[in-house]
């Protein structure tokens, strides 16, 4: 009997692989390619707020969310609902009685409802994961003053976390500079979820940086200027209390001071401690006061964030993905993509949400987690979140999920293969950023400030048909020349694009060195060196760059080959690299093209077809092609190293939208 059941295995794999090799076969089953989650499906976040959660609760709506096509569920404990009665009222017309009856946080009656959580998930096949700590960003109770959130200058200072599951509990955001505070909020979170974090191994998430850091507000922490004078050999104190922002030198070693602290204080610790308890670390670097290719490249699973933050920013995080060696690339889906906090609550249209994860999947996503599903008692429908896209019973999306669900696991399931592909590196320009300090006041909301978050780039147009990567000072230090392409991490670049009017001292050196081994380089102009102290030689050193051959200002002269992809009316898209050498190439839907937030309701709409022609220049093959784009339909080619070319049926047609007249967008939180 151990015979045929092997032999059928075989068979079974054999078919497997023939699937797999047909073109247009369509990944039906949904498993994933990658060492994390079962399958390719989305998952969801799972808002539970602080009231009594019921085992038969918790069953009927993980049951729901299997039922609906979701692969797993991120668990986020929040607020009771009666705090916000007011806010409620305004903007949902809603009233929640004061309820008093849950579980007291990290009890061990909570602990129990977790586990039992954790458990069901696994015996239906919905992964569960966990955000590390109740709401955001991470907080603790009980915290001396130096083991929480310090700005200079004002020793009253503290942040204290809004939307706890503790409240009417104190809980303050801890130190992010210090790996004791972090200890320190983390050891009674492992203890509570020792149990849950059995069974099937799940991830641990923390979102994005939600600290105040601005022209105001600048953090601190004890030894912070000593540390300082040590590394950058002046005082900072005079310049801390002039302003630091009238020093854009300074400002600039104080933020790769701050990235330091950061970086070793937090991040480093977080994945760590992950580590220690068989968990991934799923978390979004967004916004934090770090250089944020290299912090993303320290995580299991970099995660990015749409509709708050336009598309564009994820390819950030997906450049650092595949420069660490990091397969998934996730995406906090869908966040608000109105206006922030509810326009259009429960009047989501499917092909808009389809617009935004087309537009996601080309920036290089390939695993959605969407914000969210309440938590709804059985017969109930009506609980909500404040700032949201509806995922739940009831919903205007409810009729559609199961085969929206099915498209968005399609076509992650086909960019989990192999890995990215790309031609050229660009230097991403962070020095630029925090030399220029704050945004323009019109790109500035409540938790967005600083032109170090880097928002709001993107590679040079005439790039794009290179599927240009992001590169920075980090991953320049690990790359390695090697047979003619600059290898770092999953990528190979054959050259490297500068246009930056800063550039770090270190940086400079590791160009130099690689274009003395023959790397291509494009500097399309000359930077000058950022911070306080000037090296005296780095003018010369611009001028040994310059001397190479290999290096020049005109990208044409240096960069030969034609782009991967040439159109004259170029869509978004990504590209992976199988491991045969053939490649996969997500082609998005014209409307995805640069979404900013907010889209309004109905933007997706389209009544006629696309028609484009492509030409593909793969492995020394020029092929032309000219594609249908169907109204809210994306495309899916595999090229092949023989410039074959074939389709993937990834249809999936959403009703056609409402187009809703365009609201004044809520920005008052």
């Amino acid at each position: 009997m151990k015979y045929l059941l092997y032999g059928l295995v075989i068979m079974i794999f054999g078919v497997s692989i023939f699937s797999c090799q047909n073109n247009n076969q369509q990944i039906n089953k949904h498993e994933s390619a990658l060492p994390y989650y079962p399958t390719t499906k989305p998952g969801t976040r799972w808002w539970w707020f602080a009231t009594k959660i019921k085992e038969s609760d918790i069953r009927h709506q993980l049951d729901w969310v299997k039922t609906n096509n979701f692969g797993a569920v991120e668990i986020a404990w929040v607020y009771p609902l009666y705090r916000y009665q007011s806010m409620y009222k305004r903007n949902y017309n809603r009233h929640y009685p004061k309820d008093t009856t849950a579980q007291k946080w990290l009890s061990p009656e909570w602990s129990d409802v977790v586990s039992f959580t954790k458990h069901y998930a696994d015996s239906i096949g919905i992964a569960c994961d966990f955000t590390f700590g109740s709401a955001w960003p991470v907080a603790a109770s009980e915290l001396d003053k130096k083991h929480t959130t310090q700005v200079y200058g004002d020793t009253s200072f503290q942040q204290t976390l809004t939307f706890s599951w503790a409240w009417p509990d104190t809980q303050l955001v801890i130190n992010h500079l210090d790996a004791e505070a972090f200890e320190g909020f983390a050891l009674p979170i492992q203890h509570s979820l020792k149990e849950a974090l059995k069974g099937s191994k799940s991830a641990l998430f923390t979102d994005s940086w939600e600290i105040k850091l601005n022209d105001k507000y600048k953090i601190w922490t004890e030894g912070f200027d000593s540390t300082f004078q040590e590394t950058f050999g002046y005082n900072i104190i005079p310049y801390m209390e002039f302003g630091i922002d009238s020093f854009p030198d300074v400002r600039y070693d104080y933020m790769l001071h701050l990235d330091s602290y950061v970086t070793e204080g937090f991040y480093k610790p977080y994945v760590e401690k992950c580590n220690e308890l068989g968990a991934w670390s799923r978390v979004q670097c967004l916004a934090s006061p770090t250089d944020v290719m290299t912090t993303y490249g320290l995580v299991d699973i970099p995660e990015t964030e749409a509709m708050l933050n336009n598309p564009n920013y994820s390819r950030i995080v997906s450049s650092a993905a595949c420069l660490a060696s990091k397969p998934m690339v996730s995406s906090e889906s869908f966040t608000c993509i109105y206006g922030f906090p509810s326009t259009y609550l429960r009047e989501e249209q499917t092909a808009d949400l389809k617009m935004v994860a087309d537009a996601l999947f080309a920036k290089g996503v390939n695993q959605h987690f969407y914000h969210g599903t309440p938590y709804n008692p059985i017969g109930s429908d009506s609980i909500e979140f404040f700032a949201t896209t509806y995922f739940g019973p009831g919903g205007n999306l409810e009729p559609e999920l199961p085969e929206f669900n099915n498209y968005i696991s399609k076509v992650s399931g086909w960019l989990q293969r192999g890995k990215t592909y790309s031609d050229i590196a660009v230097y991403i320009p962070y020095e630029d950023a925090v030399m220029k300090g704050a945004l323009p006041e019109e790109k500035r909301r409540v938790w967005v400030w600083g032109e170090y978050e880097l928002r709001y780039v993107d590679p040079p147009d005439q790039l794009y048909g290179y599927h240009p990567l992001w590169i920075n000072r980090h991953f320049l230090d690990k790359a390695e020349f090697k047979n003619g392409h600059l290898v770092v991490g999953d990528a190979h670049f054959k050259s490297i694009y500068i246009d930056v009017k800063y550039l770090d001292q270190r940086s400079l050196n590791r160009i130099i060195d690689l274009a003395s081994e023959g790397l291509p380089i494009i500097l399309k102009q000359d930077p000058k060196q950022p911070g306080k102290k000037k090296s005296e030689a780095y003018q010369m050193n611009i001028l040994k760059l310059k001397s190479f051959n290999n290096v020049s200002i005109n990208f044409s002269q240096i960069d030969k080959q034609r782009p991967l992809i040439e159109c004259d009316k170029m869509p978004e898209y990504w590209v992976r690299e199988l491991d045969d050498g053939s490649l996969i190439i997500f082609i998005a839907q014209l409307h995805a093209k640069d979404l900013k937030y907010p889209v309004y309701c109905g933007q997706s709409h389209m009544s006629t077809s696309d028609t484009l022609d492509f030409t593909f220049n793969y492995n020394g093959h020029s092929v032309n092609k000219s594609l249908v784009f169907e109204p809210y339909q994306s495309r899916i080619l595999k090229l092949s190293k023989n410039g074959t070319i074939s389709s993937v049926d990834i249809s999936f047609i959403p009703k056609d939208p409402i187009i809703l007249p365009k609201e004044k967008q809520r920005m008052n939180f």
